[in-house]
């Protein structure tokens, strides 16, 4: 498995295991996006510092194999770690390539407060591997001015999608460095449901609690699997162009889900969407209309995964971004947005499949009208790009 790849579906579910603990609504991330942000902020750690931002993002266990292709020992830097930063570069290129199959914007920077000179060699790497770049501002004089900017750069990234990632007040005088990452995802499906087809369904919260929602129906040839283990299913439903694809795992009872999550793990989700256990099936698929959008304040959280001293004033070492000491973290925000629709191409002849209007004995029915996960990825090389949890559509 790809590096990056196999340390990205890691983190997913550890981030993942770390949101559901105290949401039991929807919830949406990127950790690709995530994970690219931590990598900038990476390049520029240093000791015990780069080892902890290390160990969360999994490039510890990972690297074993690269790293020891590099012979000169130095302190964490670029050099011993440049396989996986050269990863980054290749797939943030490969994403960031114009499509019209999909619409697809990661956008980061660090933006540090302008007394704190960020080192030429640092601001090189930046730009080379994660394809943006460090800007300063002025926190300590013009926290708001500074906010807004932030704020109007997000929005231009993300096509007006992602308003106010910042609320009023919370840069202040006091901030020194801010990680940003917003995600906007929209994809044309493969084959595209048929508006005509939607019609009022019911989706069931819980067992006693359902509310109405507009469900989406459609007869299509797709890999499935069958999860005796956790007595759930799964589907990929791929966008247009197949680069990327939709993966949903819909347990088999209403109130199934949370044995589901207890259960997932990095390696699971390998072999539960390996071509060794998907196969090519006909389903009869109801999936709900379902916008998502989130906001996270991931501070506590890359805590609590083990990330301390980046945002300790005591014991953050950032002296490969900067020689001025006490520089640290402040915040890690991150706010994704996904619509899922009818929506997709002309009808084209390479899915061969036509919309039944009614269930062939042999279709496997895929009733989405309870709680599910989801998760969008890049199939190439397997890196899970957008992971959700959709609780109430």
């Amino acid at each position: 498995m790809n590096s990056l790849s196999e340390a990205n579906n890691r983190f997913v579910i550890d981030l993942f295991q770390q949101l559901r603990k105290e949401n039991e609504d929807n919830i949406f991330f990127s950790p690709f996006s995530i994970l690219s942000a931590l990598g900038m902020l990476l390049l520029g750690a240093r000791e015990n510092t780069a080892l902890q931002i290390k160990q969360v993002l999994h490039f510890d266990a990972v690297n074993e194999v690269t790293e020891n292709t590099t012979e000169r020992a130095t302190t964490y830097h670029v050099k011993k770690s440049g396989n996986m930063h050269q990863q980054f570069q290749n797939l943030l290129t490969e994403l960031n390539k114009p499509t019209d199959a999909y619409e697809l914007k990661i956008a980061n920077k660090l933006y540090g407060e302008k007394t704190y000179h960020f080192l030429q060699e640092y601001l090189h790497d930046v730009k080379k591997f994660y394809l943006t770049s460090a800007e300063s501002v002025d926190f300590q004089n013009a926290a708001e001015q500074s906010q807004k900017k932030i704020n109007s750069w997000v929005e231009s990234q993300t096509n007006g999608k992602i308003k106010d990632l910042f609320p009023n007040g919370s840069l202040t005088y006091l901030t020194k460095l801010v990680l940003v990452n917003a995600v906007y995802f929209k994809g044309q499906w493969a084959q595209k449901f048929y508006k005509e087809n939607t019609k009022e369904g019911e989706f069931w919260l819980n067992k006693d609690t359902r509310k109405p929602v507009q469900m989406m129906k459609q007869t299509l040839s797709s890999n499935f699997a069958v999860l005796e283990d956790v007595q759930a299913k799964i589907l990929e439903m791929p966008y247009k162009g197949r680069d990327l694809s939709m993966i949903v795992l819909l347990p088999n009872e209403i109130d199934g889900l949370q044995k589901l999550e207890d259960e997932i793990t990095a390696k699971k989700l390998t072999e539960w969407t390996s071509s060794q256990n998907m196969s090519r099936r006909e389903v009869y698929l109801y999936l709900p209309r379902f916008k998502v959008g989130e906001s996270y304040d991931l501070k506590a959280i890359l805590e609590a995964m083990g990330m301390v001293d980046a945002f300790s004033s005591d014991n953050a070492n950032l002296s490969g971004m900067s020689e001025v000491p006490n520089l640290v973290v402040s915040k890690v925000l991150h706010k994704s947005f996904v619509d899922v629709t009818e929506e997709g191409t002309e009808a084209t002849a390479a899915t061969g499949v036509e919309v039944a209007q009614i269930i062939s004995p042999r279709s496997e029915p895929f009733h989405c009208d309870h709680p599910f996960l989801f998760f969008i990825k890049q199939n190439k090389t397997n890196s899970i790009l957008f992971f959700g949890r959709v609780s109430s559509p």
